[in-house]
């Protein structure tokens, strides 16, 4: 049980895990930069949930050939762009929480655009939705969704975790973990993969295939927490509790949202 809830912690010998793996570092202390990740998920049939994940390319910096879900650092471009619907009032409350720096309701729509963005580019997947007339026009990286009549669509997304890279390493990052599922891929690219070529090998795999990949701690962590709720709550309540990690004093501590 961790912080006195035991339905959706993972275990104390995890978080050791964590803090011995990440405590072994010696770097001058960085501004961790926001970034935003997407767990996308699709169950067919009976079977297992599966999770979309891809391997970082060998030239990668920060874990190359890691297996990884789709995501990167919040560019500056995403807070101007507007799509036709919104967050659920509970993700954009809790994305909320804790903000660092300015604290404007462009900057917090900006995480959930990156990671949308960031899996078009990688995976090669749209989520979204059928735009209108009124539809405001996309440039960029989002001309492929206006070239499908498409927008994208923050309402799908849910907000499942939140994690901090703990102090003294060479790049940190703040980072939202969204997910949705499969259904609101909206359209995809032929090749399979995304213009950007940053993943490799894109798989649907299951939670144990998962874990048994090269990925970063914290990854496993994540994995395990949505694991344990997707078998409480197959559809992922908007409202659901978040986990948040942050590295304070000499370990991780794990909050709830």
């Amino acid at each position: 049980m961790v912080d006195g809830v035991d339905d959706m912690a993972i275990s104390n010998a995890r978080l050791l895990q964590l803090n011995l793996r990440e405590r072994q570092r010696e770097q001058t202390n960085i501004r961790p930069k926001d970034a935003s990740t997407l767990l996308i998920f699709d169950r067919a049939g009976s079977g297992p949930f599966r999770v979309l994940m891809g391997r970082r390319h060998s030239r990668h910096a920060f874990y190359p050939g890691a297996y990884v879900f789709p995501g990167g650092r919040v560019d500056p471009t995403d807070s101007r762009v507007k799509p036709d619907d919104d967050y659920h009032p509970a993700v954009a409350a809790k994305l909320s929480h804790a903000l660092r720096g300015p604290k404007s309701a462009a900057r917090v729509r900006a995480f959930g655009i990156a990671a949308l963005r960031e899996t078009y580019e990688e995976a090669g997947l749209l989520i979204g939705r059928r735009a209108d007339d009124n539809s405001p026009a996309l440039r960029g990286q989002f001309a492929a969704f206006g070239e499908r009549s498409l927008t994208p669509s923050l309402a799908v997304l849910r907000f499942v975790a939140r994690a901090i890279t703990p102090p003294r390493i060479h790049r940190r990052f703040d980072t939202r973990f969204f997910a949705c599922f499969a259904s609101d891929i909206a359209d995809r690219l032929p090749e399979g993969v995304g213009p950007s070529g940053e993943l490799e090998n894109i798989s649907w795999l299951t939670f144990d295939e998962a874990e048994r990949t090269m990925i970063p701690p914290i990854t496993i962590a994540i994995l395990e927490e949505i694991s344990a709720q997707l078998a409480r709550d197959p559809m992922l309540a908007f409202d659901a509790p978040t986990p948040f990690y942050r590295w304070l004093g000499q370990g991780f501590k794990r909050d709830l949202i």
